[in-house]
C-alpha cells in the first residue's frame, strides 16, 4: 500500500537523550525536504522537572533538559505527552524507548496509525518467543502491521548532538523503505549506509551492550586496554555465532563490519554508558537500580536487561558453556557472581581451544561463515 500523497508526517516515539538527538536531525532536516511534512511530533513521558511539565519546557525552551540538556532542539519539533495524539495519522514512525515498553507502547497505538505507516526501530534490545529470539521489529510488526526497518551504529548521543561526525547503519526487509529513512535522517555529519541484512544489525545493537558491560566491569577490576580488546573480540565471536544460530532471517558476516558491527561494539566498550554503569558497579558497590538513578538520570540500562533475555534463551538449548562471557555477565548481574571471574571466563573461552576437535571449531565455525 502506498503512502500518502501529501508531504509525509514524522512522529518520533521516544525523547531520552538519543531520541532528543534523533529529534534534532529529523527536525532540521524536514525542514529542507518538501518531502516530509515540516513539523515533527515527539511523544515525551511526562515528567515534572522543577515545577514544569517537561513538554512544556520542550516546546517553550527547545531544550530537553533532563535528558540532553544544553542541547537546542529545532522549533519545529514539537513535545506531546499523549502517545495517541503524537501518532495520529503519522506516516513515518521512528521508535526510540526501552525496549521493555515496546510491547505496551504498540498495544497502545494500534490502529490510530494509518495502515500504510511505516516505521524504523532505533531501540537496542531484545526479546524472547515460544521459538527462542523475538527481535523487536518483529514484535513490532506483528502488532501493528507495518514494515519496519532497523537504525544502529556507533552512535553517542551526545556526540551525534554535536553534530560531531560519525556513521551508522539502516537494516531493511524493503530496500526503498530503508532508503526513505535514509533520506530522512541522513546528514553530512551522520553518515548512513543501508544494508538488506535487518534481523543482524539489529542483533548488533542489542548484544553489544552485553559485552561493554563485560568490558566496564575490566575496567572496574583495574584490567588495562588488552583485556578489554580480548572481551570486544571475544564478545564480538559470540554477536556472530548467536545471530548464527537464533535469527531467522539471512546473516552475512559482512555486517558486522559495518557501523553496527565492530565500529559500534568499540565505541560502547569505551565510551557507553554500559560500560560506565558496570565499572561503577565494580569500584562503588552500589546496584545497578542505584547506578541507574544517579548516573543515567533514571533512565534504563539496557545491557544487563538483553544479557537476561539472552541467558533464557541460550538456556532453553542448553548452550550456555558455549557463550561463557554473555552468561558471566549475567551471572554477576543478577545471581551474585563475583566479578572477577569475567577474568576466567575470558582465560578458558572456548575460542581459545585451538585444536581442530574444540567445540568452539564444531559448534560455530561453519555457522561463522555460511548464511542461512
Amino acid at each position: 500500500m502506498a503512502l500518502s500523497a501529501g508531504p509525509l508526517k514524522v512522529c518520533i516515539v521516544g525523547s531520552g537523550n538519543w531520541g532528543s538527538a534523533v529529534a534534532r536531525i529529523i527536525g532540521n532536516n524536514v525542514k529542507k525536504l518538501q518531502k516530509f511534512d515540516p513539523t515533527v511530533n515527539m511523544w515525551v513521558f511526562e515528567e515534572d522537572i522543577n515545577g514544569r511539565k517537561l513538554t512544556e519546557i520542550i516546546n517553550t525552551d527547545h531544550e530537553n533538559v533532563k535528558y540532553l540538556p544544553g542541547c537546542k532542539l529545532p522549533d519545529n519539533v514539537v513535545a506531546i505527552p499523549d502517545l495517541r495524539e503524537a501518532v495520529q495519522d503519522a506516516d513515518l514512525l521512528v521508535f526510540v524507548i526501552p525496549h521493555q515498553f515496546i510491547q505496551q507502547v504498540c498495544d497502545e497505538i494500534t490502529g490510530h496509525v494509518p495502515s500504510t505507516a511505516l516505521g524504523i526501530s532505533l531501540i537496542k534490545g531484545i526479546d524472547q518467543g515460544p521459538e527462542g529470539l523475538k527481535l523487536i521489529s518483529d514484535i513490532i510488526r506483528e502488532k501493528m502491521g507495518i514494515d519496519i526497518s532497523v537504525l544502529m551504529g556507533a552512535n553517542i548521543a551526545s556526540e551525534v548532538a554535536a553534530d560531531k561526525f560519525c556513521e551508522t547503519t539502516i537494516g531493511c526487509k524493503v530496500l526503498e523503505n530503508g532508503l526513505l529513512f535514509k533520506e530522512l535522517l541522513q546528514t553530512p555529519n551522520f553518515r548512513i549506509t543501508v544494508v538488506d541484512d535487518a534481523d543482524a544489525v539489529e542483533v548488533c545493537g542489542a548484544l553489544k551492550n552485553v559485552v561493554a558491560v563485560g568490558a566496564g566491569f575490566c575496567d572496574g577490576l583495574g584490567y588495562g586496554d588488552n583485556t578489554k580488546a580480548a572481551v570486544i573480540r571475544l564478545g564480538l565471536m559470540e554477536m556472530i555465532a548467536f545471530a548464527k544460530i537464533f535469527c531467522t532471517g539471512q546473516v552475512s558476516v559482512a555486517t558486522f563490519l559495518e557501523s553496527c558491527g565492530i565500529a559500534d561494539l568499540i565505541t560502547t566498550c569505551y565510551a557507553g554508558r554500559n560500560r560506565r554503569v558496570a565499572e561503577a558497579f565494580v569500584t562503588s558497590g552500589k546496584s545497578l537500580e542505584e547506578l541507574e538513578e544517579e548516573m543515567l538520570r533514571g533512565q534504563k540500562l539496557q545491557g544487563p536487561q538483553t544479557s537476561a533475555e539472552v541467558h533464557q534463551i541460550l538456556k532453553k538449548q542448553e548452550m550456555l558453556d558455549k557463550f561463557p562471557l554473555f552468561t558471566a555477565v549475567y551471572e554477576i548481574c543478577y545471581e551474585g557472581r563475583p566479578v572477577a571471574d569475567i577474568v576466567s571466563c575470558l582465560q578458558n573461552h572456548p575460542q581459545h581451544n585451538a585444536g581442530e576437535h574444540s567445540a568452539w571449531h564444531y559448534v560455530f565455525f561453519p555457522l561463522l561463515f555460511t548464511a542461512h
